[in-house]
């Protein structure tokens, strides 16, 4: 993965914490709607992202996955042209530079099992989830809470920190639009203004989580 030499590391326990909740709403029946006319075929691979990410699809639509080639340029992709809505979400909402963004579906009953994104890139950008379908069954775990993510609503992730994914319905999906961007006024604006605080704990998905990391 590219190093951004021009960028610092980001303290992201003390910009993010685990997960915050920005003050910024977005049309969630828009943007699924586009995300649903997606054809089909798209959602076939995993866009080269393997280990945690095995169980999920995924569209990227700016840059690569790192198993794809860690040095191929952050560019966009054919599918961003697909999702007009999703383009003016990443490139003029959060007030940042967006960089590699993807759409990642995880299927019923999958697990992104506990993991920290490592190296200089991650370390050097902010991740932003932006649920485009999900349930009350979806379990977005970070840093020993618990979070419901919501259509409609952005929330930043501190992927630096242990973080994982359980879709506890068998038979839903849950598609989020994932975008890292380089830090910029106009989001660390949203950042400071964010709701933090809003994770419970849950010995139920944490235990069942901790299950599936050993299993993988």
């Amino acid at each position: 993965m590219f190093a951004l030499p021009d960028t610092p590391p980001l303290d992201k326990f003390a910009l993010i914490g685990a997960c915050a909740r920005l003050p910024l709403g977005i049309d969630a029946a828009r943007l699924r709607a586009e995300v649903d006319a997606l054809p089909e075929t798209m959602w076939e691979t995993r866009g080269g992202r393997l280990g945690p990410h095995d169980a999920a699809r995924a569209i990227f639509l700016r840059g690569y996955a790192p198993a794809e080639g860690r040095h191929k340029p952050v560019e966009d992709r054919e599918a961003l042209a697909c999702v007009p809505y999703a383009r003016e979400i990443i490139t003029q909402r959060l007030g940042a530079d967006p960089q590699r963004c993807l759409l990642a579906r995880l299927p019923g009953g999958a697990v992104v099992p506990p993991h920290s994104d490592m190296g200089p890139y991650f370390q050097k950008t902010i991740r932003i989830h932006v649920p485009v379908f999900t349930h009350e069954k979806v379990w977005m775990y970070c840093d020993g809470r618990v979070y419901n993510m919501r259509p409609g609503e952005v929330w930043a992730l501190n992927n630096s920190a242990e973080h994982a994914v359980w879709n506890a319905d068998a038979t839903l999906s849950r598609t989020h639009l994932i975008c890292d961007f380089l830090p910029a006024p106009g989001l660390l604006d949203l950042l400071a203004r964010a709701e933090r605080g809003l994770g419970a704990v849950n010995a139920e998905v944490e235990t069942y989580l901790q299950t599936a990391q050993i299993a993988d």
